[in-house]
Protein backbone atom coordinates (compact mmCIF):
# COMPACT_ATOMS: atom_id res chain seq x y z
CA UNK A 1 0.00 0.00 0.00
CA UNK A 2 1.49 3.31 -1.17
CA UNK A 3 1.16 6.75 0.52
CA UNK A 4 1.98 10.41 -0.59
CA UNK A 5 2.83 11.19 3.07
CA UNK A 6 6.30 12.91 3.00
CA UNK A 7 8.85 11.51 4.65
CA UNK A 8 10.85 13.51 7.94
CA UNK A 9 14.30 13.59 8.20
CA UNK A 10 16.36 15.04 10.47
CA UNK A 11 17.84 17.69 8.11
CA UNK A 12 14.00 18.92 7.73
CA UNK A 13 13.33 22.89 8.73
CA UNK A 14 10.88 23.24 11.62
CA UNK A 15 7.59 25.28 11.04
CA UNK A 16 9.28 27.88 13.57
CA UNK A 17 12.94 27.83 11.35
CA UNK A 18 10.88 28.19 7.84
CA UNK A 19 8.70 31.15 9.62
CA UNK A 20 12.31 32.94 9.49
CA UNK A 21 13.79 31.44 6.71
CA UNK A 22 11.19 31.81 4.18
CA UNK A 23 10.99 35.88 3.79
CA UNK A 24 14.86 35.99 3.49
CA UNK A 25 14.43 33.56 0.47
CA UNK A 26 14.26 36.48 -2.91
CA UNK A 27 13.78 34.53 -6.04
CA UNK A 28 13.35 36.75 -9.36
CA UNK A 29 9.25 37.04 -10.54
CA UNK A 30 9.81 36.04 -14.02
CA UNK A 31 9.15 33.63 -16.07
CA UNK A 32 6.53 31.10 -15.42
CA UNK A 33 4.92 30.95 -11.85
CA UNK A 34 6.61 28.70 -9.25
CA UNK A 35 5.05 25.69 -8.30
CA UNK A 36 7.52 24.00 -6.69
CA UNK A 37 7.61 23.97 -2.97
CA UNK A 38 10.17 26.15 -1.93
CA UNK A 39 10.03 24.04 1.58
CA UNK A 40 10.57 21.09 0.07
CA UNK A 41 13.67 22.32 -1.96
CA UNK A 42 15.39 24.23 0.89
CA UNK A 43 14.73 20.55 2.95
CA UNK A 44 16.24 18.76 -0.03
CA UNK A 45 18.99 20.83 -0.33
CA UNK A 46 19.98 20.77 3.60
CA UNK A 47 19.68 16.86 3.21
CA UNK A 48 21.75 16.73 0.33
CA UNK A 49 24.22 18.72 1.92
CA UNK A 50 24.45 16.83 5.04
CA UNK A 51 24.14 13.29 3.65
CA UNK A 52 26.45 13.95 0.62
CA UNK A 53 24.70 12.60 -1.40
CA UNK A 54 24.84 12.81 -5.43
CA UNK A 55 21.87 14.86 -6.36
CA UNK A 56 20.39 11.98 -8.21
CA UNK A 57 20.37 9.61 -4.90
CA UNK A 58 18.01 11.70 -3.43
CA UNK A 59 14.95 9.99 -2.03
CA UNK A 60 11.96 10.41 -4.28
CA UNK A 61 9.63 12.00 -1.45
CA UNK A 62 11.82 15.28 -2.66
CA UNK A 63 11.30 17.96 -5.38
CA UNK A 64 13.05 16.57 -8.80
CA UNK A 65 16.81 16.27 -8.12
CA UNK A 66 17.10 18.51 -11.58
CA UNK A 67 15.02 21.12 -10.08
CA UNK A 68 16.55 20.75 -6.51
CA UNK A 69 19.86 21.29 -8.08
CA UNK A 70 18.91 24.11 -10.36
CA UNK A 71 17.71 26.05 -7.36
CA UNK A 72 21.11 25.33 -5.58
CA UNK A 73 22.99 26.52 -8.45
CA UNK A 74 21.31 29.43 -8.74
CA UNK A 75 21.63 30.25 -4.66
CA UNK A 76 25.15 29.84 -5.17
CA UNK A 77 25.39 32.59 -7.75
CA UNK A 78 23.15 35.26 -5.95
CA UNK A 79 24.49 34.55 -2.67
CA UNK A 80 21.12 34.80 -0.27
CA UNK A 81 22.63 32.41 2.42
CA UNK A 82 25.19 35.26 3.21
CA UNK A 83 22.23 37.63 3.32
CA UNK A 84 20.39 35.03 5.06
CA UNK A 85 23.06 34.66 7.52
CA UNK A 86 23.83 38.05 7.95
CA UNK A 87 20.22 39.05 8.91
CA UNK A 88 19.84 35.83 11.35
CA UNK A 89 23.13 37.27 12.93
CA UNK A 90 21.47 40.44 13.67
CA UNK A 91 18.19 39.60 14.67
CA UNK A 92 20.24 37.38 17.73
CA UNK A 93 22.49 40.39 18.39
CA UNK A 94 19.36 42.39 18.82
CA UNK A 95 17.46 39.69 21.03
CA UNK A 96 20.12 39.53 23.60
CA UNK A 97 20.19 43.24 23.90
CA UNK A 98 23.48 43.66 21.73
CA UNK A 99 24.31 46.48 19.29
CA UNK A 100 23.39 44.97 15.75
CA UNK A 101 26.59 45.65 14.49
CA UNK A 102 30.29 43.93 16.01
CA UNK A 103 32.14 46.53 16.99
CA UNK A 104 36.06 45.23 17.46
CA UNK A 105 37.04 42.89 14.84
CA UNK A 106 40.87 41.11 14.17
CA UNK A 107 42.74 39.95 11.72
CA UNK A 108 45.89 38.39 11.82
CA UNK A 109 48.06 36.04 9.53
CA UNK A 110 50.68 33.36 9.89
CA UNK A 111 53.88 32.04 7.86
CA UNK A 112 54.00 28.47 6.72
CA UNK A 113 56.65 26.89 4.86
CA UNK A 114 55.65 25.95 1.42
CA UNK A 115 56.79 24.17 -1.87
CA UNK A 116 58.32 26.30 -4.56
CA UNK A 117 55.31 25.46 -6.89
CA UNK A 118 53.28 27.50 -3.86
CA UNK A 119 51.05 30.63 -5.20
CA UNK A 120 52.80 34.56 -3.65
CA UNK A 121 55.92 33.50 -1.55
CA UNK A 122 58.05 35.54 0.69
CA UNK A 123 60.03 36.04 3.67
CA UNK A 124 58.94 36.72 6.95
CA UNK A 125 61.95 37.79 9.04
CA UNK A 126 59.99 37.80 12.23
CA UNK A 127 60.09 34.11 12.02
CA UNK A 128 63.17 33.96 9.57
CA UNK A 129 60.90 31.75 7.61
CA UNK A 130 60.34 31.28 3.51
CA UNK A 131 56.84 31.19 2.69
CA UNK A 132 53.73 31.86 2.17
CA UNK A 133 51.31 34.18 4.00
CA UNK A 134 48.06 32.89 5.21
CA UNK A 135 45.19 35.50 6.62
CA UNK A 136 42.53 35.22 9.17
CA UNK A 137 39.64 37.08 10.37
CA UNK A 138 38.31 36.74 13.80
CA UNK A 139 35.64 38.60 14.81
CA UNK A 140 34.66 39.15 18.66
CA UNK A 141 31.30 40.51 19.26
CA UNK A 142 31.28 43.08 21.81
CA UNK A 143 28.68 44.48 23.52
Amino acid sequence: MSTNLQKNYQTDLTDEQWAILQPLIILPDVGRPKTTDLRQVMNAIFYQLKTGCQWRLLPHDFPPEGTVRRYFHYFKRTKPFENINEALRRQVRVREGRNEEPSLAIIDSQSVKAANTAGERGYDAGKKINGIKRHFWLMFWAC
